[in-house]
């Protein structure tokens, strides 16, 4: 999952929990809300770990060495 895909997942888990008031009798559409919100910032957190480590290493393989 990328940065912006959950960057979206948050904001529809966000407004399921806080902008829409739906009464079903089978699903709290809030608790999908709050579901959707901690799965986006886990797939966010993910991304940006992910994406940290891949940058440290390609700077790392890019160094030339000379000897004399």
């Amino acid at each position: 999952m990328g940065i912006g895909t959950s960057i979206i997942i948050i904001a529809a888990g966000a407004i399921l929990r806080f902008a829409i008031t739906l009464s079903t009798k089978h699903v709290n559409w809030d608790i999908v809300g709050d579901v959707l919100m901690v799965v986006g910032a886990v797939g966010l957190v993910a991304s940006l770990i992910w994406a940290a480590t891949t940058t440290r290493g390609a700077n790392r393989d890019s160094t030339t060495v000379v000897e004399r």
